[in-house]
């Protein structure tokens, strides 16, 4: 592999990751020799700083990670605020629902709760800092179970998850019969 496809491939694999990656595990990944990888990285961050680009590789212990340069931290947060301002949609308000009055849950309960695929929006609910990893069940598969979070009790303006207020039972509706009954002509 040529130097200049080196310097792609360690790009990538950093750029992808988002998190600190330990430099064996980075050359093993894309299997370039350790001592290389490292120069690689200097030359990126050569590159970055002769283009006045927004990253940087930075160093952490044995571990290196792709970030931006501090000086463009403002305009992400706004970036990133907006994003979480978007209102809910009907769907994670279903999530959250769900979750919420049976937690801890797994996806595939909240999927069989809403009778679809959920979990995108479990993932983005998890991303927003409204449901968070609760641990695994012991079942087969260990799936993860999900809970709501303080965020959620913040933004719901909630102290405990027993401020949620209660579900009515079958006493509390309308049976069709009633309903039928009901005369909705305006007489």
């Amino acid at each position: 592999m040529k130097f200049s496809e080196g310097m792609a491939v360690v790009e990538a694999v950093l750029f992808a990751c988002g998190e600190p990656i330990e430099a064996d595990k980075l050359a093993a990944a894309t299997e370039i020799e350790k001592e290389t990888v490292l120069k690689i990285i200097d030359r990126l961050n050569d590159r970055y700083s002769e283009n006045n680009s927004a990253f940087r590789i930075k160093r952490l212990g044995e571990s290196f990670q792709m970030m931006t340069q501090p000086e463009f931290a403002p305009y992400i947060k706004t970036a990133l605020e907006t994003r979480r301002q978007v209102p809910l949609s009907q769907a994670a308000m279903e999530v959250l629902a769900v979750v919420a009055y049976n937690q801890p849950v797994t996806k595939s309960f909240v999927e069989q709760v809403r009778g679809v695929d959920s979990s995108g929006v479990v993932n983005s609910l998890v991303e927003r800092d409204l449901l968070e990893e609760y641990g695994r069940l012991d079942l087969p598969g260990r799936p993860i179970a999900y809970k709501t979070t303080e965020n959620f009790l913040r933004c719901f303006g909630l102290t405990d998850i027993k401020g949620l207020p209660t579900i009515p039972d079958s006493t509390d509706q309308m049976d069709f019969d009633e309903f039928d009954e009901m005369n909705f002509s305006g007489d």
